[in-house]
């Protein structure tokens, strides 16, 4: 158990932001640009979307469910006149910014944990404080009672998520505080076997020591049902306790999800979509996760469309055994001029990937050309909202029918108040501001499709059966030697590399974006040249800046490293150490952190453009090729040797650099989403201003939810 003492220092780097970076996810253009029909089928998929938010604020903590209420109440009580009410409640301005800050931080995490770093956040203004603003209404001092332990507690192991019997936070595992990592991973271990999927679950140890499966569903008594039994008696080493299938779980916010998406149903705009949004009704009103692979397939096939949409138990990153879904709801416009570009990228993957470190044997035999769309958010329902997006997550369905990749350009462009950016010397301030947006496009871009997009896994599909030559295995290009390991029959790439993985994984895309920005005819498709080298140009000055910004990264990254759990706590931040890592290896000629303070207030990035193709590039490579082909062949051992250890951090990191990031850091960007109202027949955009006062008023005028 980790020591729960914690100084006041410390406690610093868990304090709200003051203020936090509010910014507004601009759309009103492209969603006045729909038709009738398009706008009804948008506006049902993103209140269908939304209406799962007390599911992601059930995720994050106990206690958030009850600090959303309350904030919305708090808002209604003084009709957002929040002057007015720091007058009644005779506070200060300083009280009533930081309540607000608070506020927005908490809202756009939908939660008190961040996002970005699974790290919890305590408000600046007083305790007592907090508590007056408590008396506006009976209801809002009811709801403090309710979290006021919760809010300002302190305890180091608490203020992070992760494993229960660590002494960390977790809502996977409900009602659960004696549960164990062993007994989470045998239970996990049981529902492979029987190919029950996680991501729509949570995990409850009753007092009995039995354990019960929640299942998300609007019905306690599904008709689709994914296995056909409820309740087993669990082998070795939980021999003999009861693992029970309990449907139900958020089956308010289920109904009200299916209810919504069967109404898009009606609205959809081709066959595709209307499969595809029966197949998610199904899937969340009798919680059947064969119904929501099923979707995907539909959703895959149903390329360039008008409106992009996607719903779901996606991504399993908060989760510390990375196997549960986070809840998450995408609805977007095409931005039909990006997309152009993205659409040269996609035509020339196949003559890209070759490119890359590692022989057509670790490679999927046809490369199955994704839909590449730029898009403008119109919602994004969630924790967090990522630059881009690469799904499905299933591996059978992106080797059997391909996957999309988008990139979100209205969250990309969402521009923030310009500042000297930490790190960078000041001689490249200059490229850098002017670069680093589509510096950062062609990375993501570059991530998604042939990052995530590439790579086969070598598996015995049943006993005795294989995707590749068995008899004569491929060659390792690590150690020249033939393979020896691969995916047993049942296994998948997410069973075998645990939490680890999806860590591992945004590696492996990263470095497959930063092993192919210094192609010439790569910038080119992004805008940046004409295809030829010019490494003082403007396609010189993206790479530049493509490398600078992810050194840049790794250095920001040790904000979300926990040196209490000694854990990292976002997965593409450790990903990005580790880059950084990779580029110092190449030698102080090609990159160095140099300082002449012995504070590093002074510490800048050296990198030199000119050795990109000559060190940096063929750094990345080399650690690249490993992280894919222990990828490629289940190889759990050397791939966890190679990943612990790149990503290790040693004492001057942790004990030098890292306070010096930490009193650098800047706020990361929270959104304010518009909202859709139907009136008539027709659909209502309603945007907001961008402040902690309008991000309340967004989120209270969802009224559904």
């Amino acid at each position: 158990m980790i020591e729960n003492a914690m100084d006041q220092t410390t406690l610093k780097q868990y304090l709200a932001d003051d203020p936090p970076t509010v910014v507004q996810l601009s759309i009103k253009p492209h969603f006045e640009a729909l038709n009738t029909k398009e706008q009804k089928y948008a506006h049902y998929i993103s209140r269908g979307s939304l209406s799962g938010t007390r599911i992601n604020l059930r995720q994050v903590s106990a206690e958030s469910e009850s600090m959303y209420d309350f904030i919305i109440a708090l808002h209604k009580s003084c009709n957002g006149d929040y002057k007015q009410l720091q007058t009644s409640a005779k506070l200060s301005d300083e009280d009533i910014r930081h309540y607000l800050s608070y506020a927005a931080q908490f809202l756009g995490n939908c939660g008190n944990y961040k996002s970005f770093g699974d790290s919890k956040f305590i408000p600046r203004l007083p305790q007592e404080s907090f508590a007056t603003l408590a008396k506006a209404t009976s209801q809002t001092g009811k709801l403090y009672e309710s979290f006021k332990d919760n809010l300002y507690e302190s305890s180091i192991s608490r203020m992070h998520l992760g494993f229960p019997d660590k002494g960390h936070v977790s809502s996977y595992y409900p009602d659960s505080p004696d549960i164990t990592t062993e007994e989470i991973n045998a239970t996990a271990e049981f529902l492979k076997q029987k190919k029950l999927l996680p991501e729509n679950t949570r995990l409850r140890k009753t007092k009995s020591g039995d354990f019960e499966v929640l299942i998300a569903s609007a019905v306690t008594d599904p008709k689709v049902r994914d296995v056909k039994d409820s309740q087993w008696t669990l082998p070795a080493p939980l021999e003999g306790k009861k693992l029970n299938l309990v449907f139900g779980d958020h089956h308010v916010e289920m109904a009200k999800i299916a209810e919504n998406l069967a109404k898009a149903q009606e609205f959809a705009l081709n066959d595709e979509e209307r499969a595809m949004q029966g197949e998610y009704v199904k899937a969340f009103h009798d919680g059947s996760m064969e119904a929501h692979k099923q979707s995907q397939r539909h959703w895959v096939k149903d390329m360039g469309p008008m409106v992009e949409a996607n719903v779901g138990f996606i991504e399993t990153y908060r989760d510390p055994s990375g196997l549960r879904g986070e809840w998450e709801g995408l609805v977007a416009m095409v931005n039909k001029e990006r997309t152009k570009a993205f659409a040269t990228l996609v035509e020339s993957a196949p003559s890209q990937i070759p490119k890359l470190p590692w022989s057509k044997d670790f490679e999927k035999d046809k490369f199955l050309s994704p839909d590449f769309s730029s898009l403008e958010v119109l919602t994004f329902a969630g924790a967090g909202i990522p630059a881009g997006i690469n799904i499905p997550n299933y591996d059978d369905i992106r080797q059997d029918y391909g996957f999309k990749n988008v990139s979100l350009g209205n969250v990309l462009s969402a521009a923030a108040p310009k500042a000297k950016i930490p790190f960078i010397k000041d001689s490249d301030q200059d490229v850098f501001d002017q670069y680093k947006d589509g510096a950062f496009e062609v990375q993501v871009g570059l991530h998604e499709l042939l990052g995530h997009g590439c790579g086969k896994l070598l598996q015995e599909t049943a006993p005795g059966k294989h995707n590749f030559d068995v008899q004569n295995p491929p060659v390792s290009p690590v150690d020249g030697k033939p393979i020896s390991t691969w995916y047993k029959p049942g296994e998948t790439w997410g069973s075998v590399f645990g939490g680890m993985g999806p860590s591992y994984e945004e590696c492996r895309a990263e470095c497959v974006a930063m092993s192919l920005c210094p192609l010439y005819d790569i910038l080119e498709i992004f805008g940046f040249g004409n295809g030829k080298e010019d490494l003082n140009g403007v396609a010189g000055d993206v790479m530049y800046v493509c490398y600078l910004q992810m050194a840049r990264a790794g250095i920001a990254a040790l904000q979300f490293w926990d040196p209490n759990a000694r854990k990292w706590g976002q997965a593409h931040m450790q990903a990005r150490y580790a880059i950084l890592q990779v580029f110092l290896s190449a030698g102080k000629e090609f990159c160095e952190l140099q300082h002449k303070s012995d504070d590093l207030s002074d510490l800048t990035i050296h990198l030199d453009r000119t050795k990109i193709e000559t060190h940096g590039r063929p750094a990345v490579n080399k650690f690249l090729q490993k992280l894919h082909v222990y990828k490629a062949t289940a190889d759990l051992k050397n791939g966890r040797e190679l990943y612990e250890g790149v990503t290790h951090v040693g004492e001057w990191w942790a004990e030098k650099l890292r306070p010096e990031v930490l009193r650098q850091a800047k706020p990361r960007k929270v959104f304010v989403q518009a909202n859709t109202f139907l009136l008539g027949e027709k659909v209502e955009l309603r945007e907001y201003e961008a402040s902690p006062e309008g991000l309340i008023k967004s989120f209270v005028e969802r009224e559904y939810v």
